[in-house]
């Protein structure tokens, strides 16, 4: 698809509207046949074209926050999101701790019900790192699906040590001036006795304010929320883990690199650390493209600019 034919859907989510943009309906839905517990799952785009795989972050959240913008993904491929499991559509009353191994063996069932044998895949933050755990887990298990492409948006650190430098540098931001002035904002507009769904959706903005290199662009993130036992019980499950030489090792076959082209995608004022994504790039042998003015929502902050890198390697 050439941008010239992408750049009206661009300009129509722009930053102006105080709510953000409905979601079209999708071209068909459902529950998954084969994970022990049912998934919600999404398709949109021809039927008989290539299929990718678009996987949230979180963990614990639902595929909802990333449209309607990565809708355009859908225009040349058949995209399949689900809502993973614990989060969405899929929450669950199972007490069983959800572990990084449940979401990886459940995506490749995902993969196997939808007759991808080598699906391209689009994975965001948590979603990035999710489709890299798999990855690594799929050079040991020869009957699951093999990606054919990756692309990682805002990839989620592959390390604890980096895990911890976010989470702290996000709560700086939350603490800071800006985002203080935005809560007095609120709290002066009277919205909580006038337009309670006003005020709802304001305080979700300033809730993920920290998140932007600009705040005031959360209005045009699609809200959503994570289901916290869910999300505790994956980033427990990975304890003190350090991704890097297992994505490598991921990366040969022996002595035969394994040729799964990726791309990674990561703004320059993400909370992030930029050290984690050119680990990633690094370890992949991947591509990094690095967004100017853009924090951890590059599809939200700068959708030209992450259209014009990703489109052209999807195609």
């Amino acid at each position: 698809m050439s941008l010239r034919k992408l750049l009206p859907i661009v300009r129509a989510h722009s930053f102006s509207s105080s709510m953000p943009l409905p979601i079209p309906a999708p071209r068909a839905t459902g529950f998954t046949a084969s994970t022990n517990s049912p998934l919600f799952w999404r398709e949109d785009g021809p039927a008989d074209a290539p299929t990718l795989i678009l996987l949230h972050g979180g963990p614990g959240a639902s595929h909802d926050y990333l449209y309607p913008q990565l809708l355009e993904l859908a225009r040349s491929h058949r995209v399949i999101t689900y809502d993973q499991r614990g989060g969405g559509q899929s929450r669950t009353d199972d007490q069983t701790p959800i572990t990084w191994r449940t979401h990886v063996a459940d995506l490749a069932s995902v993969m196997h019900e939808f007759g991808a044998p080598s699906p391209t895949v689009v994975g965001y933050s948590w979603g990035a790192l999710l489709a890299m755990l798999y990855h690594i887990e799929q050079q040991q298990q020869p009957a699951w699906p093999s990606l054919g492409r990756l692309a990682v948006l805002s990839p989620a650190p592959v390390t604890r040590v980096w895990r911890d430098e976010f989470e702290n540098a996000l709560a700086a931001r939350q603490r800071g001036e800006g985002v203080q002035a935005l809560r007095d904002e609120l709290h002066a507009s009277g919205l909580r006795e006038t337009d309670i769904d006003a005020f709802r959706q304001r305080s979700f903005e300033i809730s993920v304010a920290g998140y932007f290199a600009d705040p005031r662009r959360a209005k045009s993130l699609t809200p959503f929320r994570v289901m916290s036992r869910a999300q505790q019980s994956v980033w427990a499950s990975l304890g003190d883990f350090d991704l890097r030489d297992a994505l490598k090792s991921a990366t040969m076959d022996g002595s035969r690199a394994v040729q799964l082209p990726v791309l990674v995608v990561h703004g320059r004022q993400d909370p992030i650390p930029l050290a984690s994504a050119s680990a990633v790039a690094e370890a992949l042998d991947a591509k990094l493209v690095l967004l100017d003015d853009c924090g951890h929502v590059p599809y939200v902050e700068q959708p030209q600019m992450m259209f014009a890198a990703m489109l052209p390697f999807l195609a």
